[in-house]
């Protein structure tokens, strides 16, 4: 993974260079892809997907925060097609995205309607709370988006009395799925917006 350079700062945190490595090798972006980010904060996954695919769609609510993501892809040299949009999701998505990334919670269930109706293959949200976790696992499970739920934590060494010890990061949950794939708890994914409920009603 090529390195990314970070040298402006959105005051959010960047996604931590362990958990874009998991993150972009679930999302599997091909050459021909568009990419579309919702809350690109400093860039980090920006830049990393313009390193990948064909387009790339970021979205940011906050201006300040979309200006450091335009300065920090100057400062990796980044060509790619890449359209920054001020813009709070569902408002702004592109109905041709291949790919969905979801760096937050905020309005997340309309983010995900869109996804639905719009058949995004893949779609990948990554949570650091257990309560907003487990709610976004039912909303994908629910929309036949859900295909694995990940929990995982980083730990980084350093020098302790002359041996090694470990400072540990949040865990990260991160749920992966799409509409091209079935539930992990077999139930059949949707098609556009005909959702059932379990008792058979739509809505």
């Amino acid at each position: 993974m090529a390195h990314v350079s970070l040298p402006h700062d959105a005051k959010a945190g960047p996604t931590k260079p362990e958990v874009r490595a998991v993150l972009l090798q679930k999302l599997a972006l091909g050459p021909t892809d568009h990419f579309v980010e919702v809350g690109s904060c400093t860039g980090a996954v920006t830049i990393e997907a313009a390193r990948r695919a064909d387009r790339v769609t970021a979205l940011e609510r906050k201006p300040e925060r979309l200006e450091t993501t335009r300065q920090n892809l100057a400062a990796n040299d980044v060509d790619g097609d890449v359209d920054l949009r001020h813009a709070e999701a569902p408002e702004g998505l592109p109905e041709d995205a291949d790919t969905l990334f979801l760096g937050g919670s905020r309005n997340y269930e309309a983010v995900l309607d869109h996804a639905v109706e719009a058949g995004i293959d893949r779609v990948v949200m990554n949570v650091s709370r257990l309560e907003v976790a487990g709610a976004a696992t039912e909303a994908f499970r629910d929309r036949g988006l859900l295909e694995a739920v990940l929990q995982f934590q980083v730990s980084h060494g350093y020098e302790l009395a002359g041996a090694t010890s470990f400072d540990s990061e949040n865990p990260v949950y991160m749920l992966v799925g799409g509409t091209d794939t079935v539930a992990t708890d077999g139930g059949e994914k949707a098609t556009g917006t005909e959702r059932e409920d379990a008792d058979g009603s739509q809505r």
